[in-house]
């Protein structure tokens, strides 16, 4: 985003989540973000219509009277409120402001996993979801090839996870799916991470290793990562035995790698700008004999 989308971004907060909040259910929730991410369709598919809203030139008066007249009685009150906040701001492309109400989907999604108690355990099944499609990239492929229709790509998606996620957590995966606006499934769940770790006012950090972190493990290296980048920061690990030994950190855009497979490949390429920076006469083979 452009420094005037994430001025809008910032100031929509207080707008939009007191509205989410003050839902009376998990079941308002979770139909609030289906009404989102619905209008959010709608203006992708009216370019016309998105870029008068999303248009600075356009008066704010005139962007609220247009979303309340195309919303009137198609949507909840709460859901229409959300769309007037969004459209009131200033944003640097209608793109953006079609992207926030997905957001702010997204947010409705994650306060039915904190009302419901399981948002920890839904953040967990996406980070374990990037993590299997990171290692099997031919389904990735399949669950981001757009021109297949998004019903069948859904099936594939469902087959994979057999029921063993969190509802929440499977509307998530398939909206992502679904949206016109996600144009890869890694990507989103990403999103979808940061935007979970910021409704818990705090970093997330994934962590991948050769074994198992215990408890204890996971609990000092979020207390020392806390420590280090001076915020709160959860932990989600997982298990890549190709790192062979070690951590990968990742923060938002910073990598941590203290992978054994990291200083290997390290080490073989010291070794190998070495021998090349050698006198031919003094290069010899594995034989011990002069080149």
């Amino acid at each position: 985003m452009r420094s005037a989308s994430r001025a809008a971004a910032r100031g929509l907060r207080e707008h939009k989540r007191p509205v989410i909040d003050r839902q009376p259910s998990v079941d308002a929730l979770l139909g609030l973000a289906a009404e989102l991410y619905a209008v959010a369709d709608v203006l992708v598919d009216n370019p016309r219509v998105r870029r008068a809203l999303g248009h600075p030139s356009t008066p704010v008066e005139g962007r609220i009277g247009l979303i309340g007249s195309l919303l009137a009685g198609k949507v909840s009150d709460s859901a229409r409120e959300i769309a007037e906040a969004i459209v009131r701001e200033r944003w640097s492309s209608p793109w953006d402001m079609t992207d926030a109400l997905e957001t702010a989907g997204d947010d409705a999604m994650f306060a039915a996993a904190e009302r419901d108690r399981v948002l920890d355990q839904v953040v967990d099944e996406l980070f374990r979801f990037e993590r299997i499609l990171d290692s099997q990239s031919e389904l990735t492929v399949l669950l981001d090839e757009k021109p297949v229709e998004p019903a069948r790509r859904i099936g594939l998606l469902h087959a994979v996870l057999d029921g063993r996620v969190n509802k929440i957590s499977a509307a998530l995966l398939e909206h992502a799916i679904r949206s016109q606006r996600k144009q890869s499934l890694t990507l989103a769940i990403d999103d979808l991470l940061e935007e979970a770790a910021e409704r818990q006012a705090r970093s997330l950090a994934r962590v991948i290793s050769a074994v198992d972190l215990t408890t204890e493990q996971t609990e000092e290296l979020a207390r020392t990562l806390s420590d280090l980048y001076g915020r709160p920061i959860t932990v989600r690990t997982a298990v890549t035995p190709a790192v062979r030994g070690g951590l990968v950190i990742r923060i938002g855009d910073e990598v941590i790698d203290g992978s054994v497979s990291s200083r290997l490949s390290a080490a073989h390429l010291a070794m190998v700008a070495q021998a090349t920076r050698q006198p031919p006469e003094t290069r010899t083979t594995r034989q011990g004999r002069h080149l």
